[in-house]
């Protein structure tokens, strides 16, 4: 995960776009000041000490034109989040906030990835799908229009005809060969989103809801290149969908979790994060023995808790 790029795209009301770059050119050390178009919206790029370009752009799904802008991060590695956050807590300072209109996009750079590891990529969000729109705590409104589920007959097509090549892919996912996508191509519109891979080489996810929680945006970033770093190294992957059990979502939530390799203190505060919309517990599936009414007492029967009690990751109890 950690050689895996990524970018981010950040949606907030509350300030303008001019101070939104402002904010930004404050903590990335900007040589100089870069004009604000009123034409097109956008504020010129804000170039970073090593060069990139962080953009604020204007976007028409947001809930006031004027005071709302897009933060669009330039291409950023594993040791760029430390800077993001900072980027993040300094707009939030400036007077930026979220509201419903807002959502957060993550793209993750896919030139590592071929037809069989993309495909793996599908089947392990299809399987996880449900639980992670409620471990993401998915507004119904983002879920309806601009990252709905994977598509039932993409998956369909998949299944039927596993891709060889990144143009049988390209097939599956457009229901016909698309040799020109569109950037604003009506299949963007899902939680996974496809269509960015063929239109300019990402893949986005698109299931967080607005924050500038910096935590929260981190925890949000090393799930998504954790995910992919999977896809790349799985064999195969199954997408039989999981079906949603309240009573051990938060347990299966932290199980899949450990499983793409968030483990240990580095990641406890991502786990936190990722599983705070789940009721139950992270650390037993279902009911603990040892606090059932009638349990018995005795340590050496409380001791016997079956295996899928124990913690997930064979540590404290709780992060």
């Amino acid at each position: 995960m950690r050689t895996l790029q990524f970018g981010i795209e950040i949606e907030t009301v509350g300030i303008s776009r001019q101070a939104l770059a402002q904010a930004i050119r404050g903590v990335v050390a900007a040589p100089t000041d870069q004009p604000f178009d009123s034409l097109t919206y956008d504020s010129g790029p804000v170039i970073d000490a090593r060069g990139r370009k962080w953009r604020v752009v204007y976007d028409g799904s947001l809930s006031n034109s004027s005071f709302s802008g897009e933060i669009v991060s330039p291409p950023l590695g594993y040791d760029d989040i430390e800077l993001l956050q900072q980027v993040v807590r300094a707009v939030r300072a400036a007077g930026a906030r979220v509201d419903e209109t807002c959502g957060i996009h993550i793209h993750v750079g896919a030139h590592q990835f071929d037809a069989k590891s993309l495909a793996n990529l599908v089947k392990m969000v299809h399987k996880q799908e449900q639980l992670l729109q409620h471990a993401l705590g998915v507004s119904e409104r983002r879920l309806a229009r601009y990252c709905r589920p994977i598509d039932p007959e993409f998956m369909r097509r998949l299944e039927a005809s596993p891709p060889r090549t990144l143009q049988d892919l390209n097939r599956a996912w457009y229901g016909h060969r698309n040799d020109a996508p569109g950037r604003y191509d009506q299949t963007r519109y899902h939680g996974l989103n496809l269509n960015s891979f063929f239109f300019r080489g990402t893949i986005e996810f698109r299931y967080f809801n607005g924050t500038l929680h910096a935590g929260q945006i981190k925890a949000y970033v090393q799930f998504v290149l954790a995910l992919a770093a999977k896809a790349l190294g799985a064999k195969a992957a199954s997408s039989k969908r999981r079906v949603f059990n309240v009573a051990t979502a938060k347990y299966d939530w932290r199980v899949f979790l450990l499983g793409l390799g968030l483990i240990g203190e580095e990641f406890k505060t991502a786990r936190h994060h990722l599983t705070q919309h789940l009721a139950g517990s992270a650390a037993w599936k279902g009911e603990r023995r040892d606090r059932r009414v009638g349990a018995a007492s005795e340590p050496a029967r409380t001791a016997l808790a079956a295996p899928q009690e124990h913690p997930a990751d064979g540590s404290e109890h709780h992060d």
